[in-house]
């Protein structure tokens, strides 16, 4: 009986980029956020005297040869543990493509998961790290889900305290950007520039994980003091203490506390630098889920890994449904989501 593997998507809270490297990928530092929006992959797999591949989806975009993130993936397992074997692997595509919401690097790590439980047979936990890697930058994180920390080229992570679960609105813009030529622009626009971003962020990310007590507590020179840090974190723990009559408001507001540490330390997403003046309406469509009115702002809003797909975060499904009805004025798809943390990613991760 084949597999059914939900394949969720991303976001990202923050990214910064670094200069290209010897090897011509880019340094980056960023923040990974799972979300409930996914694709579903079917795998069916069983031995035989030589491996055959399969892959199908109902989206014509999706190539069903070995450019496929999933085909490699599951190519290069069966190599790696010594096996032969007849595998089909279906896509049923919901998530956009080129929308960066890491769609095709998840469907690879769910077609792992997929052949690994048809076969009943597993990579040794280091293994499935690194053929992830090997397959794809963002691919390790979807073996971690929930909130993940992406430094190299993105492909080494390391777990987070998780983000309470947060109403997420997602636009996908029926526009497609193409990561290596943002990557492109960005060395153009940043030939003289000296800034440390990937420091910057790192930074930034480590002061709103800070060991229990302080999590709002942190300074960014040139901007804020650490008196700003504590004043912010007294009125944060106040705020939090005013709704403890409720577990679930209580998560909400430890989500909301967290994201507004870290919108303080200015978290943003350097692509938006150079995608928003070639796609301008990108600009826009971020203006409208961050929102006018103060009730109705958004926590946070920015661009996911180089686009086109935008996110905001939201209080309350009020406040995201009022987003997404500015957003579909515009004339641009949205949908309301929440972010998926860890327990929940794996929980829910093959569906019936």
């Amino acid at each position: 009986m084949a597999t059914h593997v939900r394949s969720f998507s991303k976001i990202n809270l923050g990214l910064a980029i670094g200069p290209a490297r010897a090897d011509g990928f880019h340094g980056l530092t960023t923040m990974y956020q799972t979300l409930a929006l996914h694709d579903v992959v079917t795998v069916s797999a069983e031995r035989a005297a030589e491996t055959s591949l399969v892959l199908t989806s109902n989206h014509p975009w999706v190539p069903g040869d070995n450019r496929n993130t999933a085909w490699k993936m599951v190519e290069r397992c069966l190599e790696r543990m010594g096996v032969t074997a007849a595998v089909k692997i279906r896509i049923q595509k919901n998530l956009p493509v080129q929308g960066g919401m890491g769609a095709g690097s998840a469907n690879a790590a769910a077609a792992l998961m997929g052949l690994e439980k048809e076969l009943e047979l597993a990579l040794p936990g280091p293994q499935r790290m690194e053929l992830a890697a090997e397959v794809g930058s963002d691919v390790p994180l979807f073996l971690l889900g929930g909130s993940v920390l992406g430094l190299g080229r993105g492909e080494q992570v390391f777990p987070l305290p998780d983000l309470p679960e947060t109403i997420c609105v997602m636009a996908l813009p029926d526009v497609g950007v193409s990561t290596p030529q943002a990557f492109r622009d960005w060395d153009q626009l940043t030939i003289s520039t000296a800034r440390d971003n990937l420091n910057e962020l790192s930074c930034a990310l480590a002061s709103t994980y800070a060991e229990p007590g302080t999590s709002g507590i942190f300074c960014k020179p040139g901007t804020q003091s650490l008196e700003d840090g504590i004043e912010l974190q007294g009125r944060l723990e106040k705020k939090a203490g005013e709704f403890d009559q409720s577990i679930g408001q209580l998560q909400t507001d430890l989500a909301e506390n967290t994201l507004l540490a870290l919108v303080r330390t200015g978290i943003e997403n350097d692509f938006e630098k150079v995608v928003f003046p070639i796609h301008p309406s990108l600009r826009e469509i971020k203006r409208q889920l961050m929102g006018t009115q103060k009730g109705e702002s958004a926590l946070y809003a920015a661009l996911s890994g180089s686009g086109s797909a935008l996110f905001g975060l939201y209080r309350s499904i009020a406040d995201a449904i009022a987003a997404q009805q500015r957003v579909q004025a515009l004339g641009c798809k949205a949908v309301i989501t929440h972010t998926l943390p860890r327990t929940a990613y794996w929980r829910t991760m093959f569906a019936g």
